[in-house]
């Protein structure tokens, strides 16, 4: 019973923490970070199911976030829709439109499903630029609503935007710990471990896959929904792989196949890059050699290695009082 009531502390320790952070910091901007590395969080969590549990690198996931972006985007502005309406649609376009991208991308395995994944970003990434009738190409989409009041609650302060998103994100956990504790993540689990091995247990590969895959891309899709109900404009740049590429290194300093590391690594190196703005223009040649450095000596990211830690501490103990 110990580790679990550890791991719910350690939970509600995080929870109590992101509740009482805007009274710390009485700064609008601040907030405004911390939203936006909750909402890249959810998307971060999403990139993990299929990545860290899965074993599939998915390297058009910000281009499926952006779907959901532009979702909400073309609904609220272009028809007129609420935004809640909007919202409510934008993980399931999103998950739809991985479907018949996973069915074609996951009969790939290893590079060759990154590199496929890569140029279906990049194609995503050129529909949005391109096609003005839809998207609004370059100029983007601009006076998105914010959410609507929900009852006595409304969401026009960055105060009220910062609880709502930290509402979805504590709401995208739950029902990530949910799946990766169940049956379907040890099946996901199993897949990333040995296809092979998985298939002589009677696991039906591409229908797992396939199912990976869309709920990885539904956390996208919210994330970018989100995100433009926060952010209130939206253009081609969010479907950049280089957002791909900072999830990646999320996952990566976190703990890749870890339930908090992704979350741990998103929240963390956002704040990184804040303070060290004065170095933009050299972000890679100094987040470069930092994340070779940590794949090297932490291969497991924070979380993984100080699970893995604790379990040889753990054997240790055991084998002293055998």
């Amino acid at each position: 019973m110990k580790a679990p009531l550890t791991s719910q502390l350690g939970w509600g320790l995080l929870l109590a923490a992101a509740l009482v952070f805007p009274l710390v910091t009485g700064n609008d901007y601040h907030l405004t970070v911390m939203s936006t590395a909750y909402i890249f969080a959810i998307a971060t969590v999403g990139l993990n199911l299929i990545t860290g549990y899965t074993g599939q690198f998915n390297l058009a996931h910000s281009g499926f976030m952006a779907v959901g972006a532009y979702t909400v985007g073309i609904l609220t502005v272009d028809h007129g829709w609420s935004f809640w309406a909007a919202f409510a649609l934008s993980g399931v376009v999103t998950a739809a439109l991985g479907y018949f991208i996973g069915i074609l991308s996951l009969r790939l395995k290893g590079h060759y499903f990154s590199i496929f994944t890569l140029c279906v970003g990049y194609i995503m990434f050129l529909v949005i630029e391109k096609w003005d009738g839809l998207t609004h190409g370059t100029v983007g989409i601009m006076g998105i609503p914010a959410p609507g009041p929900i009852g006595g609650l409304a969401f026009d302060t960055p105060l009220a935007l910062y609880y709502l998103v930290l509402f979805w994100l504590v709401v995208g956990m739950w029902a990530m710990r949910r799946i990766t504790r169940s049956l379907l993540g040890r099946t996901f689990e199993a897949i990333r471990n040995s296809d092979e091995l998985a298939e002589a247990l009677g696991i039906n590969l591409m229908r797992n896959k396939t199912l990976a895959f869309m709920l990885s891309v539904f956390y996208a899709g919210m994330a970018g929904g989100l995100y433009a109900g926060f952010v209130r404009f939206i253009g081609p740049g969010v479907a950049g792989v280089e957002h791909t590429f900072d999830m990646t290194m999320y996952m990566l300093v976190g703990g890749l196949g870890t339930l908090l590391g992704p979350l741990l690594g998103a929240l963390t190196l956002p704040w990184l890059t804040q303070y060290l703005q004065f170095l933009q223009e050299y972000r890679f040649i100094v987040f470069g050699p930092i994340l070779v450095l940590l794949v090297i000596f932490v291969p497991h990211g924070i979380v993984g290695s100080w699970q893995s830690w604790r379990a040889r501490r753990a054997a240790a103990e055991g084998q002293r009082h055998a």
